[in-house]
């Protein structure tokens, strides 16, 4: 039986996370605990949305199926830079070197970045082949926003992705407040835009550097 052959952007993805799953084994068992165990679980969700954007892009018209791929890929998306925010867990913790934990947590936001900019990259090319030119930048820019919202939602009100489905009440009763009362909850909306524009200025940033690199002096 032949194996599939896997692309390039699979191989960079794949190097990435067997880094930090590296670096994570190497701690596991150099210390005896458990710190940071919850890498391959938030690593494994970071990929689902990349799953549900290449299922997408196969698709060349805007019908049920590729509407319930949207959906999927956007109640997921979050998940992916979600790892960023787990460097609030870097901490000094002997024997360990500090740099190594630095560097293991580094490496898990890093791959949060990379998933993130490749499935959006995917998502914005579907969205070439079924919307007007004219309003994907804004498009991309409400998407931004709405994973900018769920990156809150999950670190500071520990909803996860499947809880759309398992409690729908708490999490609309929730969004609900936030919009309602925003002044109430100013942290909420100075995150959100705070961290949809730094995703902005990394995405849009890593689509225009290959052109810069190409055509710009230094």
């Amino acid at each position: 039986m032949q194996l599939k052959k896997i692309n390039d952007t699979q191989k960079f993805i794949s190097v990435s996370l067997l880094f930090t799953l590296s670096l994570l084994i190497i701690r596991v068992l150099y210390t005896g605990d458990i710190n940071y165990i919850f890498y391959p679980w938030n690593l494994f969700l970071a990929l689902v949305p990349l799953y549900f954007s290449g299922l997408l892009l196969k698709q060349n018209s805007f019908n049920y199926k590729s509407f319930l791929l949207l959906g999927l890929w956007l109640l997921f998306i979050p998940n992916a830079p979600y790892l960023i925010t787990d460097i609030f867990h870097f901490e000094e913790r002997p024997p360990v070197p500090m740099w190594f934990d630095l560097v293991l947590v580094s490496s898990g936001a890093w791959n949060g970045i990379l998933i993130f900019m490749i499935s959006l990259y995917r998502i914005e090319k579907f969205l070439k082949l079924v919307c007007n030119s004219k309003i994907i930048n804004s498009l991309i820019i409400i998407l931004l926003l709405l994973c900018g919202y769920g990156i809150y939602i999950g670190r500071y009100m520990r909803y996860n992705s499947w809880d759309v489905v398992t409690k729908p009440v708490s999490i609309l009763k929730t969004s609900t407040h936030h919009i309602h009362h925003p002044f109430q909850n100013l942290n909420v909306w100075l995150f959100t835009f705070l961290f949809a524009s730094f995703l902005g200025i990394i995405y849009f940033t890593i689509k225009k550097l290959p052109r810069l690199l190409t055509t710009e002096q230094f």
